[in-house]
């Protein structure tokens, strides 16, 4: 690490939680707490927060935190035994010093990588052994990027299946005003009429009531496009072949703590995740699964935009 340039500094966050700040040369920023592994803030050159951070979030282990990027395993949702969502974003993670290597790509100065093993409590109610590594970057074009890479270290021969999600929270206008773009004519499962399986119709997806669909097989690359704002954030996934579409409204948001009643209107989750095909890894095997969020200028004044040309 050349001293000159750190690729990230260490500060004290929210009720005194350790944070590594992320920076680029032209003022973007991003926020990483080593509670949950979990970015929770990420800033373009204005300084404008592209992330949603619940109003009400709490910083308070063991609760996790509402907003920015919580990261769901081993477990997706109620897929399993386990707590919703998995242990990984109430686990308290450390910098990794020495992580085996992984290409960087060559615009990322900035960057961290973290590391979670399982505890002893882990080990009761998950009992497998695995290695969960973490890298956040931030490119000079300012696109941030999370690479997962969990690897199976148990030495009693025993494979684990697990599912997976980047629950991302973006910052929206007004979500009244948004669409999202690559999930037409797509399969999904409605997890607000257990989890049936439906099909999307070719239109681009807007929001007028509360929405919680699980999209199958879905293209590497989605748009949402953020008419107020004329800005479209652009979401690359790779090893991640599902995609959440999630806005509680108005009702739903009365109903979670950590979420403040307004909250729902200038938020909007679209989570890579896999979760239908679960993830298999026997001994020694290792998973990558790879998010890059960029956010873009959409000079579109109808809300007509031609999503060929954005998702190019």
């Amino acid at each position: 690490m050349a001293t000159e340039h750190p690729p990230f500094e260490l500060a004290k966050g929210i009720n005194g939680l350790e944070k590594i700040v992320l920076r680029e040369s032209r003022g973007r920023s991003a926020e990483v707490y080593l509670y949950g592994g979990h970015v929770t803030s990420w800033k373009n050159e204005n300084g404008e927060e592209l992330l949603y951070l619940s109003s009400k979030a709490i910083f308070k282990p063991p609760k996790p935190i509402r907003g920015g990027i919580p990261l769901c395993f081993p477990q997706f949702s109620n897929f399993g035994s386990l707590e919703s969502h998995g242990f990984a974003r109430n686990r308290l993670w450390e910098i990794d010093a020495s992580p085996p290597p992984l290409p960087l790509n060559s615009s990322s100065t900035a960057f961290v990588d973290l590391l979670l093993r399982p505890s002893e409590d882990d080990l009761k109610t998950w009992p497998y052994n695995f290695e969960f590594r973490l890298r956040v970057a931030l490119g000079t074009e300012g696109e941030l990027t999370l690479t997962s890479r969990i690897r199976n270290t148990n030495s009693d021969g025993k494979p684990f299946t697990f599912t997976f999600a980047y629950h991302t929270y973006f910052s929206v206008s007004d979500i009244s005003e948004v669409r999202v773009e690559g999930l037409e004519t797509l399969d999904y499962l409605d997890n607000l009429k257990n989890r049936e399986r439906f099909t999307e119709q070719g239109d681009a997806i807007t929001f007028e009531s509360e929405i919680d669909k699980i999209y199958l097989s879905t293209p590497t690359k989605i748009a949402i496009l953020d008419h107020e704002k004329k800005r479209t954030f652009v979401v690359r996934k790779d090893g991640l072949a599902d995609a959440v579409v999630w806005n509680p409204w108005d009702k739903r948001s009365k109903t979670i703590a950590d979420l403040g009643d307004e909250d729902y209107k200038h938020m909007l989750c679209v989570e890579a995740a896999a979760i239908e095909r679960q993830i298999t890894l026997k001994p020694g095997e290792e998973w990558k699964g790879r998010l890059e969020l960029s956010a873009v200028p959409s000079s579109y004044s109808s809300g007509q935009l031609d999503p060929k040309k954005v998702l190019q």
